[in-house]
């Protein structure tokens, strides 16, 4: 498992992470075996959110109930949880972003965030209120490190104007075949062609400029919550048969390949779990360093249908 400093931050985290959006009906003894194969794998990183679960921190508390840190271990893992979607609308307001760190301190049973992220983009946001959330948050202790999700250079910028912590994290979606991020920049400047359609106004160049560790979300998924890719042999015949290729010859599965195609990009981006399957997570924690070729790389880059204009 690949460990590394993320720019801007002290932290020593895994290049893999566990997403535990989808534990709520999990019992204690599954909780405990997934978050146990993950740490016996390598992964220090644990991904939450205070809207995972079916009720406002649902699956926090579904961890906290069945995860016990000592003071110790509690210091050798990494926590990180987002804010922001409430039900129906986004809300970036100091209020809620206190109510919500509170309420996710409580339910994770833990006394502080390594990471909060700001999730979907809260186009009614104030930097100066976040900014003033952010400096409670960090000066309490309840809040090491900051960072958003799933939001464009600008929006970022805009954030930074009052903000004054680092931002070094945004939590981005990204798999072979949903890879616009990367996709468009290959094919730019391409008149008529989807493909250079810039969707995301450069979040990866802008990443790589400004240190900043994008997290690839649901990196198995087709497209946006279309189910996986990995097996699909009717629609990503070329890509299954790629991918069975490289695994044999890496000595890991599919799974593997797949998450090394993340890792592999010199963005140096994490990858994020979303599995419930032990053996899910240590077959995705087996591609954390694997170093496929230029060849390789592009050649699942373009099995997944993505052009090399």
């Amino acid at each position: 498992m690949k460990i590394f400093t993320p720019p801007q931050t002290t932290l020593e985290a895994s290049n893999v992470i566990l997403g535990l959006m989808r534990i709520a009906d999990l019992d204690d003894k599954e909780v405990q075996t997934l978050v146990g194969t993950a740490i016996d794998s390598g992964i220090n990183f644990f991904d939450h959110a205070d809207v995972y679960g079916g009720k406002t921190h649902g699956c926090e508390q579904r961890f906290g109930e069945a995860i016990s840190f000592s003071d110790a271990e509690r210091e050798s893992v990494i926590i990180q949880s987002k804010v922001g979607i409430r039900d129906g609308y986004w809300d970036f307001s100091k209020e809620h972003i206190l109510e919500s760190v509170d309420g996710s301190l409580k339910a994770l049973n833990t006394p502080y965030l390594d990471i909060l992220l700001l999730h979907r983009p809260d186009t009614l946001m104030e930097p100066d209120e976040i900014a003033a959330a952010f400096d409670e948050l960090q000066s309490s202790g309840k809040v090491r490190n900051f960072g958003v999700s799933n939001q464009t250079p600008g929006q970022v910028e805009l954030l930074k104007r009052s903000v004054t912590q680092p931002l070094p994290f945004n939590q981005v979606q990204l798999s072979i075949t949903h890879a616009p991020l990367i996709a468009q920049g290959v094919a730019a400047n391409m008149a008529g062609l989807d493909q250079s359609i810039d969707r995301d106004l450069g979040i990866l160049d802008y990443a790589r400029l400004k240190d900043i560790t994008l997290q690839a979300w649901s990196p198995f998924q087709k497209g946006f919550f279309d189910g996986v890719f990995l097996g699909d042999r009717e629609n990503f015949a070329e890509l299954n048969d790629a991918l069975d290729d490289l695994a044999a010859k890496y000595d890991v599965t599919p799974t593997g390949i797949a998450v090394a195609w993340i890792t592999r990009h010199p963005a140096n981006m994490q990858v994020v779990l979303g599995t419930t399957k032990p053996e899910r997570v240590i077959e995705s924690a087996a591609g954390s360093e694997i170093p496929l070729t230029r060849q390789e790389w592009y050649r699942l880059f373009t099995a997944a249908g993505h052009l090399l204009p």
